[in-house]
């Protein structure tokens, strides 16, 4: 199966995480909430593509990723599937900048389930952000089922 690896993290700032409102007029996800992610370029590795997807989309400072797990996620028709690698951070600031991509937004974690957020973020993120520091990474998968909801199944 054909990947394309993208980055997704979650940056954190005492108990409230930076989650990003998708503008608009985005073709995913518009205004809906998500972690901080995007596409690898070629050359780079998934920090730096972590660290520059941060800067592009949310313009923070923070201290050092962690690759907390990897989603393999089913492709969509004839399409190739994605490499998810997901990552956390702790942000220095929370002073935030708008991009093209939307409104980076602090959110009190026990506040996530009340908003229009991509679907499998809230299981995404409590998986993640249950990782101990010296935890090794999830792996899970991802795809639709027959009614076209996503399924997220974590391995052992």
């Amino acid at each position: 199966m054909l990947v394309i690896p993208r980055v997704l993290c979650f940056i954190t700032h005492g108990d409230d995480v930076l989650l990003l409102r998708g503008a608009p007029d985005k073709r995913l996800w518009a205004n809906r909430y998500n972690g901080i992610g995007g596409h690898l370029e070629p050359g780079e590795d998934i920090y730096s593509a972590a660290r520059r997807e941060i800067q592009e989309e949310a313009g923070i400072p923070i201290m050092e990723l962690h690759l907390r797990g990897v989603i393999s996620v089913a492709p969509e028709g004839d399409g190739p599937g994605v490499l998810l690698l997901v990552l956390t951070a702790q942000a220095l600031s929370r002073d935030v900048q708008a991009s093209a991509e939307g409104q980076p937004v602090w959110i009190p974690r026990n506040q996530i389930g009340t908003l229009d957020v991509v679907e499998d973020v809230p299981v995404i993120l409590e998986w993640t952000l249950e990782r101990k520091p010296d935890e090794s990474v999830f792996a899970a998968r991802s795809f639709r089922d027959e009614e076209g909801n996503i399924c997220l199944i974590r391995g052992a």
